[in-house]
């Protein structure tokens, strides 16, 4: 088993790496598909299923769709171009796809939300299809968006092919097996992933990419700060990260600032980065968006707060992270419509955690214990976004992990590692907790807070 820190780490846009990044990613694949057909093709269709389709206007799936099928991509994506494409696309009925010519596409009605039961192989299902000149559906293809801006076409799916790429030296699938070979070796984790990324990249491209994740992590927390108003969506949900970051800064220069107020700088690192994927900002899955402020916080509570902290050590946290967050989505999943918000702000909080506990000296087996006990205590949580929007109660939700990282992380710390229950037994447990949980907690907004809301 490998995955990249890049791929665990990917630079998107907001608000959702399921339902909006995915999509995206989905679409393009599928004007990749037609240009190597041998017939052209004169329009498309999409259909929408499973939680793409109860909460995919909340999500912005139906624009990622539709500007992916224009042509846009998330690397070179620009939002003042993203909005003109999608008035002219309403106002024409046309999409020009580079290759393909211009295509009839109106998404009043060649993109269908459905309603009915999910597609089989996943709870993000949609199926994208091109049409002849007469209307008739001529070439279709289903894909899966599989959390954290992963996707895969339905044979994918049903018949996973082995990693095509060159052999890494430490391919551990499981913890335990991340430990042995930490001990055998003498490595610790963060080196034992680079060592893997290393068989597959050099030194430059490396250190770069590591360095570009955490700049546009940073970024992200700056504009989050400095940000005002209502994020969009119709729920009137104001942005707070602003002005919670200037009460603190006039405390801190008062004295005022009580012990406890660690917390409140943490929570709002968090918060601003889940405000800027809110209102469809550049962000950085970790290991998705909706539970993109988990990390970045606890990174930047570390560089800003933690006496002794080095700039050099920001690639060990997140090769650490990405290790920890790898075996979950191996062993279990990163997906809020699989498993539910443990899924992810749980798998975020042991992320963080285990990077924590690295660049604090931690042992191999101090930073699995960190990352379990993050793990363990957001297990059954589920994912009910109001009205199928990232801000209620995703947003609060990423601060709080950010403090359970931080927590756990300390608590590990003051051990030497032994302790009672395995992080894989809890990936397991996470797994078997979300297969048993009710769809209606699994990011469809059927349930939960999402129906208990305010009658005014």
């Amino acid at each position: 088993m490998f995955l990249s820190v890049f791929e665990m780490f990917k630079i998107g846009i907001g608000p959702s790496s399921s339902h909006t990044m995915g999509p995206m990613v989905a679409a393009a694949r599928f004007l990749d598909h037609l240009r190597g057909l041998p017939f052209g093709v004169a329009g498309l269709r999409a259909s929408l299923h499973g939680s793409l389709a109860f909460t995919g206007q909340g999500h912005a799936t139906d624009r990622a769709v539709i500007l992916g099928l224009a042509g846009f991509t998330l690397e070179a994506y620009e939002a003042e171009r993203a909005e003109a494409a999608l008035a002219r696309i309403k106002a024409s009925g046309q999409i020009a796809a580079e290759g393909l010519g211009s295509l009839r596409f109106d998404p009043a009605r060649d993109l269908i939300f459905d309603y009915g039961p999910p597609l089989p192989g996943h709870a993000n299902g949609l199926k994208l299809m091109a049409t002849d000149a007469q209307g008739d559906v001529i070439a279709q293809e289903t894909y899966y968006s599989i959390g954290g801006g992963f996707v895969q076409t339905e044979e994918e799916r049903a018949r996973p092919v082995a990693d095509p790429g060159p052999p890494v030296p430490y391919p551990f699938q499981s913890a335990a097996e991340m430990l042995e070979m930490a001990h055998a070796s003498g490595r610790d984790i963060a080196s034992m992933k680079r060592a893997n990324e290393l068989a597959r990249m050099d030194v430059s491209t490396l250190d770069a990419g590591l360095a570009r994740i955490w700049g546009v992590m940073n970024s992200c927390i700056d504009r989050g700060l400095t940000g005002q108003g209502a994020l969009p969506g119709g729920l009137g949900v104001r942005r707070r990260a602003g002005a919670i970051h200037a009460a603190l800064r006039a405390e801190a220069g008062r004295n005022l600032t009580a012990p406890h107020t660690i917390n409140d700088w943490i929570s709002v690192y968090a918060m601003a980065v889940n405000e800027e994927n809110a209102a469809g900002g550049q962000v950085v899955t970790a290991p998705t968006n909706g539970a993109a402020g988990v990390v970045p916080a606890t990174l930047r509570y570390w560089r800003d707060h933690v006496p002794g902290a080095s700039t050099a050590q920001t690639g060990t946290f997140l090769l650490t992270a990405s290790a920890i967050g790898g075996l979950i989505k191996h062993n279990a999943s990163i997906s809020g419509a699989e498993c539910g918000c443990q899924a992810e702000v749980g798998a975020a909080a042991a992320m963080a955690a285990a990077g924590l506990a690295a660049v604090l000296g931690g042992t191999p087996a101090q930073i699995e214990n960190a990352a379990e006990i993050a793990l363990e205590h957001h297990l059954g949580m589920t994912c009910d976004p109001v009205k199928g929007l990232v801000q209620v109660p995703c947003i609060e939700r990423n601060g709080l992990g950010a403090i359970k990282a931080v927590s756990a992380a300390s608590l590990a710390l003051r051990g030497d590692g032994t302790h009672f229950m395995p992080l894989d037994n809890c990936i397991e447990a996470m797994r078997q907790t979300g297969a048993d949980m009710s769809e209606k907690y699994k990011e469809t907004s059927l349930g939960g807070l999402a129906v208990n809301v305010p009658n005014c």
